[in-house]
């Protein structure tokens, strides 16, 4: 087994994590999966350079088998049964105490987008679960003393450990930096997954960042592995994938039959989607050019046979289908609260009509609204999962069809972007991935967007509602102006690194293919 090296400062309690028995553990998973990983790395490049020859991906002839022939995932344990509303962020202390106690039937419990891979975030969080699991979890901040309420039924975990494409560069093994996503997994499931099951829940996760069915059945050998290692039932682990690629989509039956005896569900990861089309065909011409991001809503015809091919696929299949995120945080504006109270209680509404069993929040006040519109529709039943959409006929075009999107590429769309990407950026340095902006709460899929907006508007030219033609020049003139603007509001060394930053993933002539890389080789 290979030797483990520790290379991180000591973080409070992490001698409880960083255990022996732990970093064994990792290294045996390291040493099994870490160079599978590295090789589907290399292949999501290849793919990529193939869409880029054609303009378009398809959905795969080799497996045309699979999507033709009867099968089922396995059936939900009690816990996941029911998923109206699903509460996501990060895993701090706070975050985990209130999450718990908001009335959420599920908390995803965040290491990927909604954190940042800060060393003492990614330990401390590890410890927060822990204690959140066995019921000891209290935080006194502010004058304030957070604690589990004992009148409400606390929400189910489910971990999001980071993307295959993620290191952690303060764990060594065999001389290498550790595979993020095999960290965040392997602590959890290590120190937890027997507690968990005493409890009578289980170790549940949520996968980021999929772009095959190869992925999912690298996930699916490392659970295998995992549950043999600690004498633990086959099948114990259950996994959502989120859907927030764009290649995925093209593979949505594939992911859900490779993790067939591990699957709960799929997840519309609308955000990140978004910006995997403009990462994808981002030199693929005017035809994949989305105009401006607030104007890309659900009804879009390429989001709207995304969604509704992924509930047909999970229902057909057995399978939770998972709606997207209301960032909305609640203002002290009561105007604001009732316009964006409106715009979610009309998208909880469609997914719970387009036969979503749940959804997602972002806030604890969001919670009661999205319950309400789900229970709508469900009633007393936990699911409808029993829906199967067989009047769904989604083809590739139709995933594809980009150019029929309303709105425009504007001015203000050009200033948003650079004004929120710079934003969440400081943010993200900081050590907070999950960022209140302008009213909502934001993660790295906002950057991401973005930046990869003007990437794409820069390299096509496009032209503004004003005339004005989107210029490397024009992108540096808004964000001095951004600069400016936020000079009072963000201190200037964290400023200066993310205006530096946004520019080089923005406007670099090589595409960046996450922000959060740089991003990460730049924290202390």
């Amino acid at each position: 087994m290979s030797d483990v090296r520790v290379l991180g400062d000591a973080v409070e309690r992490g001698d409880e994590v960083l255990t022996q028995e732990a970093l064994r553990f990792l290294a045996d998973l390291h040493d099994a999966f870490a160079a599978t990983r590295d090789k589907l790395l290399e292949a999501r490049v290849h793919r990529r350079e193939e869409a880029k020859r054609t303009g378009r991906l398809d959905f795969l002839p080799e497996t045309s088998q699979i999507r033709e022939s009867q099968w089922q995932v396995a059936e939900a344990p009690p816990a996941l049964r029911d998923r109206r509303v699903e509460i996501t962020g990060p895993t701090d202390r706070k975050m985990t105490i209130n999450a718990l106690n908001s009335g959420a039937k599920v908390w995803l419990a965040d290491f990927e987008d909604a954190n940042t891979p800060h060393w003492a975030n990614v330990v401390s969080g590890q410890v927060n679960l822990s204690d959140a699991i066995r019921g000891t979890i209290e935080l006194d901040s502010g004058g304030k003393h957070y604690a589990l309420r004992d009148d409400v039924e606390h929400a189910t975990i489910v971990v999001r450990p980071r993307g295959w494409h993620l290191d952690e560069r303060n764990l060594e093994i065999g001389g290498r930096k550790a595979v993020g996503a095999l960290v965040d997994f392997g602590l959890y499931f290590f120190h937890n997954a027997k507690e968990l099951l005493h409890r009578g829940s289980g170790p549940y996760f949520y996968l980021p960042k999929i772009e095959s069915h190869l992925e999912a059945r690298l996930w699916n050998d490392v659970f295998t592995h995992a549950e043999r290692a600690l004498g633990i039932e086959h099948g114990t682990i259950r996994a959502t994938v989120l859907i927030e690629t764009i290649p995925a989509a093209f593979e949505m039956e594939e992911i859900l039959y490779e993790l067939r005896e591990h699957a709960s569900g799929l997840n519309a990861g609308r955000w990140d989607y978004l910006f995997s089309i403009i990462k994808y065909f981002r030199d693929a011409g005017q035809k994949f050019v989305l105009p401006d991001r607030n104007s890309v809503t659900m009804t879009a015809p390429f989001m709207r046979a995304y969604t509704e091919l992924l509930v047909r696929t999970c229902h057909k299949r057995g399978a939770f289908a998972i709606g997207g995120m209301a960032a909305f945080i609640p203002s002290k504006d009561p105007e604001v609260n009732e316009k964006a109270f409106a715009k979610v209680r009309d998208d909880k509404a469609r997914e719970a009509g387009d036969g979503f069993d749940g959804s997602w929040v972002a806030h604890p006040g969001m919670v009661a609204l999205c319950r309400e519109e789900f229970d709508k529709v469900l009633g007393d039943k936990p699911n409808q999962i029993d829906r199967l959409r067989e009047d769904v006929r989604v083809t590739a075009d139709e995933l594809l069809d980009i150019e029929s999107t309303a709105g425009s590429a504007t001015m203000a769309g050009l200033r948003g972007a650079v004004d929120v990407g710079v934003r969440y950026i400081a943010s993200w340095l900081g050590g907070n991935g999950a960022a209140a902006i302008h009213n909502l709460m934001e993660d790295a899929a906002t950057a991401e967007i973005s930046r990869s907006q003007v990437w794409q508007w820069v390299r096509n030219g496009v032209r503004l509602d004003t005339g004005d033609e989107v210029t490397e020049e024009l992108v540096r003139s808004v964000l001095g102006q951004v600069r400016s603007e936020l000079a009072d509001v963000i201190p200037a060394d964290q400023l200066d690194q993310a205006v530096e930053l946004f520019e080089e993933v923005a406007l670099a002539q090589r595409f960046a293919d996450f922000l959060t890389l740089p991003a990460y080789e730049r924290i202390k």
